[in-house]
């Protein structure tokens, strides 16, 4: 499968099987919209009648054989061969949880897909027996996995930052004895941070999600206190403090959130990064079309072109000898991750699940209060193992519209929570968001290309 497109005076054309990407000149590239395998020893009549009008006819005949010779060194037009992974019954330990160690929250964030942290189902705290208890599931059922992940989530974890420290504790008792390594995350709106709590996370947690939302006017628009007050000034505070503290081999980066209120995302990207952040992610809200704050059609033009000039920005920076790292520019153009994770994505029900304080056992936190998808509850000692079954089938392959998309290696089928929520299946792409990963993958890859030419 081919895709082809032209941004930032450059055609691209990417071969999605192989991964091959190709910078062409015009003639190539129109040259690619009229033939395909399998190929004709010389260039078609038909085709050199149709070209011959722009561009001269030995010329298409030595692009036509350039063509042939890269379908020949299979990076163009080559086959999908990944298909026969997708049908491998393939064991898969639980390697990976989401402890939602608080279902509460001291913001009432407008667009919150947990209904402002409590999921739905009243406010609550994780219990230090419930974290135990998760704690010993994840090492029970991780087979020969030695490294371990938990994410402390919430609503706010720091509401319950005791039994966070508890956990931990627990988590590195045990883990000598199964012979396991655990990789704590923790996502924090920062209003909480105290200069213990900052020492701590740089201490125990591998990575640390920061939600913020950009601009202090469109942060404070849509994360609000339980007042009504804006959030910013606390949390870009608390922020600047822990990362400036943070030892240079562990990560951490600002996610934000961009809605209907402030399609000029990239001048949130680059708030953030004015001030002192160069790990950064912004991402489109996912919801319901008749919220206000809601992405719709309609905005696709708007969020495309903000992306062209985000991608830009991100160049002109990289030209300056400076550093951003925007989270959706990521690309790995060598084939990226093993062939189950292209297939499969985030492995959510499979190999990661999630817990909530009751102690109730969900495919992930976005399926958190689903019932049909509860797959068992730690007190009760039960699993569901036709769920966790039917979470391990989700690949592209078994995706009617993701099967047949140049994008499919390189968003894996999207996030099953809003496939479900927003398309009614997680078979079925949520086409939205499709469109809004494909224009993020286009700048992605031109910026690769840009790179590669320059080298």
């Amino acid at each position: 499968m081919v895709h082809k497109f032209k941004l930032n005076g450059l055609n691209i054309v990417l071969d999605s099987n192989s991964g091959g990407v190709h910078a062409v000149d015009d003639l190539i590239y129109d040259l690619l919209d009229n033939v395909e395998p399998p190929f004709d020893a010389e260039c078609p009549q038909r085709v050199l009648e149709k070209l011959s009008k722009s561009y001269d006819e030995a010329d298409i005949k030595e692009c036509y054989n350039e063509i042939v010779e890269l379908y020949n060194e299979k990076i163009l037009f080559s086959e999908d061969d990944y298909e026969k992974y997708a049908k491998l019954k393939v064991a898969s330990p639980i390697k990976a949880m989401c402890l939602n160690i608080a279902h509460d929250c001291n913001l009432r964030c407008e667009y919150c897909f947990a209904k402002t942290g409590d999921f739905g189902g009243g406010r609550k705290l994780m219990t230090f027996e419930t974290g135990k208890k998760a704690i010993d599931f994840l090492l029970e059922r991780s087979g020969d996995r030695q490294n371990l992940e938990l994410d402390f989530f919430g609503g706010e974890p720091l509401m319950n930052f005791d039994v966070v420290k508890q956990i931990v504790e627990y988590a590195r008792k045990r883990e000598k004895e199964y012979g396991k390594n655990f990789r704590f995350t923790i996502t924090t709106n920062g209003i909480l941070l105290t200069d213990d709590k900052i020492d701590f996370i740089n201490k125990e947690m591998s990575n640390v999600v920061l939600s913020i939302d950009g601009r202090k006017e469109v942060n404070d628009r849509m994360r609000k206190r339980c007042d009504g007050t804006g959030s910013y000034d606390q949390i870009i505070k608390n922020f600047k403090k822990l990362v400036s503290l943070r030892d240079k081999d562990k990560d951490w980066y600002v996610r934000g959130t961009y809605t209907k209120y402030n399609l000029d995302f990239a001048e949130d990207v680059m708030s953030l990064y004015n001030e002192g952040f160069d790990q950064i992610s912004v991402e489109p809200v996912m919801a319901d079309p008749k919220e206000p704050y809601a992405i719709t059609e309609g905005d696709l033009p708007r969020i495309f072109k903000e992306y062209e000039t985000l991608s830009k920005k991100m160049q002109e920076l990289r030209d300056q000898g400076k550093f951003c790292n925007f989270f959706h520019f990521m690309i790995d153009l060598d084939q990226g991750p093993c062939a189950v994770k292209r297939l499969r994505g985030c492995g959510c029900g499979n190999d990661y699940v999630a817990v909530t304080p009751d102690g109730d056992i969900f495919p992930c936190h976005q399926f958190v209060g689903i019932d049909k998808f509860k797959m068992g509850n730690l007190d009760e000692g039960t699993f569901n193992n036709d769920i966790k079954e039917y979470f391990s089938q989700a690949h592209i392959y078994n995706k009617p519209e993701c099967k047949k998309c140049w994008a499919k290696f390189y968003c894996s089928g999207g996030c099953n929570a809003n496939n479900y929520n927003y398309a009614g299946d997680i078979h079925n792409a949520y086409k939205l968001s499709c469109q809004i990963q494909k224009k993020r993958l286009e700048c992605a890859i031109m910026l690769k290309v840009i790179k590669m030419l320059e080298e």
